[in-house]
């Protein structure tokens, strides 16, 4: 018998991922409502591509629907886990299609902009986007779940299974490089200095 969604709005994820792998369906359909974004997001800023990041997120959801049974509570949270999955697909991509220009791949628009903003705003885009994809990986990585996700750096460390320091020292360096990578492109991108 399906509970209502509206049952599950407090229930964390993981009690989701075991209700579910205990067959209850519908705690997959709120699971997938609630992570599909998260997911979907950080594979479109990891790869800059969002028919890659769809077909990225779907693969990383299937994978935690294979896993449920086996899921045991506690020992991790399923957003670590996903964002996880979801880092080393992406990587996994991305070695694949180095030769790929990334940056050709034109932004989704915001239909709530004037056409001058949406322009305005897709330059930025494409300007953090290929700033970004002259990261090495793992500072590209560290710098998105940073400061595009906004995770903490205890949780980017377990996603990224190394130290805090680690991760304070990648995304500090990734900062760095980015910034060169976009210096002398404020006043066309819209940035003044006063």
């Amino acid at each position: 018998m399906d509970m209502p969604r509206d049952s599950f709005q407090d229930v964390s994820d993981e009690a989701l991922l075991v209700l579910y792998a205990n067959g209850e369906p519908q705690a997959a359909r709120v699971l997938t409502l609630r992570l599909t974004p998260k997911v979907m997001g950080h594979a479109y800023r990891m790869l800059g591509d969002r028919a890659e990041a769809e077909d990225v997120a779907q693969e990383a959801l299937i994978r935690l629907w294979k896993l449920a049974p086996e899921w045991r509570q506690g020992e991790a949270k399923v957003t670590t886990w996903l964002y996880r999955v979801v880092a080393n697909l992406c990587t996994d991509r991305l070695r694949k299609t180095r030769g790929v220009d990334l940056d050709a791949i034109p932004e989704p628009e915001d239909g709530a902009a004037s056409a001058a903003e949406q322009l305005q705003h897709k330059s930025r885009l494409d300007a953090l986007q290929a700033g970004l994809n002259t990261l090495p990986d793992r500072q590209k990585q560290a710098v998105i779940l940073r400061h595009i996700e906004g995770l903490s750096n205890p949780a980017i460390a377990e996603i990224m299974e190394i130290g805090v320091e680690a991760v304070e020292s990648l995304t500090a360096r990734g900062k760095r490089a980015l910034a060169n990578a976009l210096a002398g492109r404020k006043e066309e991108l819209g940035y003044s200095d006063g």
